[in-house]
């Protein structure tokens, strides 16, 4: 009986409706009754449906009885919002999308929310925008952290002459097909890593059911404007962290996040969150969980469960092109976001800070900013400014959408317009056409006093889905 599985639909076929209660449930189920043969467990649950009055004094089911007598599917009472949002600063202003902004100005009206700044590279999402930047008072947002939790940017420098983008240009592609893996492939062999041995995923009884996909799909990226790139790296000051002469570097890049668990974590908690949070139809994908209760401390563990996860991507990912190209690193950077942190604002007030595509900017903190497949990408190091929450764009952000750009943009515009940048692109889409992205430029100079640059990468070999 140790393999004892039942899922939320058998649950919801028996009279289960909310995610909030069967997650609840199954954790009953698989830590004392891991024994108990299934049929029993499914004839006790529909009992206790039926008849939750009488599990009021059960040594196990109490808590969930009441809750089910308590909180009755007909007698939901609405939570307010305000009718004004409290004022946020935006950086570039200019260059946003008017549903960016409503988006931004209904997560502003939250009860919950405390502070608030939209980022330059900022575009419509689903519930907070992409580029937004939320503090909230002891409440998790889960899309307001967004679905590719912990999404992150990962740079290695390497001693290699950055000629040998060129010169060895076909064995350089071949590394990067053999090496990397987008989308849907996977490994046939993943390498196993101390992440998959977390306790999460014995503890959480949703979280137990993604340990086979996230076995598969370690140290792989993800569709969309997810990449692997090799390139050059160019430190303008000889005065930098590393002690490395200024000039130009062999680097590579990398850009994924928490693959499908990530996903999956997303949709399973703001469902039980919208059990919870009788939002108004407006605002009710920013629907939270307050960290004093057994749901939002769930959720936060699988956030940065998901979160580590995504880092070891990252280091496996790095890991086997260093191996390919026989060369340990110089150094590395990186930073993620599409994340949740407990942090302090300037009042000394503990707040939970959700950045949703915007990256982590504290004082001396370092992080990439990518363009698009064919622009810059910028190492800068944090300034710490409050008006953003010590926060900065994650990118240059988009203008045209997917489903437009595949309308608009021939796979033969496209290559044209790499050719004549000297760009290789292996996979990738028009809809990742670097016309469909803001100028990271502009974009730049609309956070210059959040960030300070340190150095520049450039594409040549690009490795997308």
């Amino acid at each position: 009986m140790k393999n004892l599985r039942i899922s939320g639909k058998e649950m919801r076929r028996i009279g289960f409706q909310s995610d909030m209660l069967i997650s609840q449930a199954q954790k009953i189920i698989y830590k004392y009754y891991n024994k108990t043969p299934k049929v029993e467990i499914l004839q006790l649950l529909e009992d206790i449906i039926q008849n939750p009055e009488n599990y009021n004094n059960h040594e196990y089911f109490s808590k969930l009885a009441e809750q089910l007598i308590q909180t009755p599917k007909h007698n939901k009472q609405e939570i307010k919002i305000s009718s004004s949002p409290l004022p946020y600063k935006i950086f570039g202003k200019e260059g946003i999308d008017e549903g960016s902004l409503q988006q931004m100005d209904v997560a502003m009206r939250l009860p919950i929310t405390v502070k608030g700044a939209l980022m330059a590279d900022a575009h419509q999402g689903y519930g907070l925008p992409i580029g937004g930047v939320l503090a909230t008072k002891n409440a998790v947002i889960p899309y307001g952290v967004g679905m590719d939790i912990g999404c992150r940017m990962y740079l290695s420098v390497y001693d290699l002459p950055p000629e040998i983008l060129e010169k060895d240009k076909t064995r350089l592609k071949k590394i990067l097909i053999n090496e990397t893996r987008f989308g849907k492939d996977e490994f046939k062999q993943p390498v196993d890593h101390p992440v998959l041995t977390r306790k999460e995923f014995s503890e959480i009884p949703f979280l137990r059911s993604l340990h086979a996909k996230a076995y598969k799909q370690i140290g792989t990226s993800g569709h969309g404007n997810h990449f692997v790139d090799l390139g050059t790296l160019e430190i303008k000051d000889a005065k930098n962290e590393w002690n490395l002469p200024a000039g130009i570097y062999f680097a590579v890049l990398s850009h994924s996040g928490s693959r499908g668990m990530g996903a999956e974590i997303a949709r399973h908690y703001t469902r039980i969150a919208k059990d919870i949070c009788h939002l108004p139809k407006e605002a009710t994908a920013l629907s939270w969980l307050t960290l004093d209760t057994q749901e939002g401390q769930e959720y936060w563990q699988a956030m940065n469960l998901a979160g580590d996860y995504s880092a070891a991507n990252h280091e496996q990912i790095h890991q086997r092109l260093s191996v390919a190209l026989g060369e340990k690193p110089l150094f590395k950077v990186e930073n993620h976001h599409n994340f949740a942190w407990k942090e302090r604002l300037e009042d000394g007030n503990e707040v939970i800070v959700h950045r949703k595509g915007a990256t982590p900017a504290q004082k001396e903190v370092l992080g990439m900013i990518p363009g698009s497949m064919a622009s810059t990408a910028f190492m800068v190091r944090g300034q710490g400014n409050a008006e953003s929450i010590s926060s900065a764009a994650h990118g240059a952000g988009r203008v045209i959408s997917r489903k437009a750009a595949k309308q608009k943009i021939s796979k033969e515009e496209m290559q044209q317009y790499l050719n004549k940048l000297n760009i290789t692109l292996i996979g990738g889409n028009t809809d990742e056409d670097p016309h469909v992205y803001k100028d990271i430029h502009q974009v730049m100079e609309y956070q210059k006093d959040l960030v300070e640059i340190l150095a520049t990468f450039n594409p040549r070999i690009v490795r997308m889905a």
